[in-house]
């Protein structure tokens, strides 16, 4: 999304999203002016909504799948990620995932912000997924700092396959910035091929994916206490 798109949404859809869905965030102070790469749980096509809420009035971009939809349908899709700066990825396709982190690579070097959402697909029991090594491909890529967040809400309000209640009850918790500044420095210096290379992107990935869990867990503890 744009400057001015993303001002757009800022101005006129942010406090309706905040007023009818958003009940607490925290972590806000986390956030670096500079860009950085969002990284949260995902449960709900609602994540999207709350994620750039995030974001805004900043330019930012999320990865988007398309293999999901068949034709006609795809084309349209194609064409909204293309007018709103989504990355298309279709999970199917070696090429394609190939491209995606090239082209989250030359995002960020603009210094856009890049949401993603490591589980790959939405979780059907609201629970926290396996992460995928994209995002951690894309971190030793460019080195620009990852921050885990944590939704809670919108599985309840809209699950997969489910429909969507209005209640302002979604929590976010932002955690501090992720630099993995000594496994960056290891990074640089063996074969992306290697098994060392492998280890260090599942090692980041895995800090990452337990980072988001352990925000999370402060909302579902909050939850069980007013049980």
């Amino acid at each position: 999304m744009n400057r001015a798109e993303s001002l757009f949404c800022k101005i006129f859809l942010a406090p309706i999203i905040k007023k009818i869905f958003i009940k607490e965030i925290k972590g806000l102070e986390n956030v670096p002016a500079s860009n950085f790469i969002l990284v949260s749980n995902h449960q709900s096509h609602l994540d999207i909504i709350i994620s750039a809420f995030l974001c805004l009035p900043r330019r930012f971009h999320f990865i988007g799948q398309i293999d999901g939809f068949k034709i006609p349908l795809k084309w349209l899709i194609r064409s909204i990620y293309f007018l709103s700066g989504v990355i298309p990825l279709d999970r199917q396709n070696k090429e394609s995932r190939e491209k995606v982190i090239l082209q989250a690579i030359k995002i960020l070097k603009k210094r856009d912000i890049l949401i993603i959402y490591p589980e790959g697909k939405r979780s059907l029991n609201g629970e926290i997924q396996g992460g995928k090594l994209g995002i951690a491909k894309i971190f030793l890529k460019t080195g620009i700092p990852i921050i885990p967040a944590a939704l809670h809400g919108t599985f309840e309000i809209l699950p997969p396959k489910g429909k969507l209640k209005i209640k302002k009850i979604v929590k976010v918790n932002i955690g501090k910035p992720l630099y993995f500044e000594e496994e960056f420095a290891q990074a640089q210096k063996i074969d992306e091929n290697s098994e060392e290379y492998k280890d260090i992107l599942k090692k980041i990935t895995n800090r990452v994916m337990a980072e988001v869990a352990y925000l999370k867990s402060f909302h579902e503890e909050n939850v069980y206490q007013f049980c």
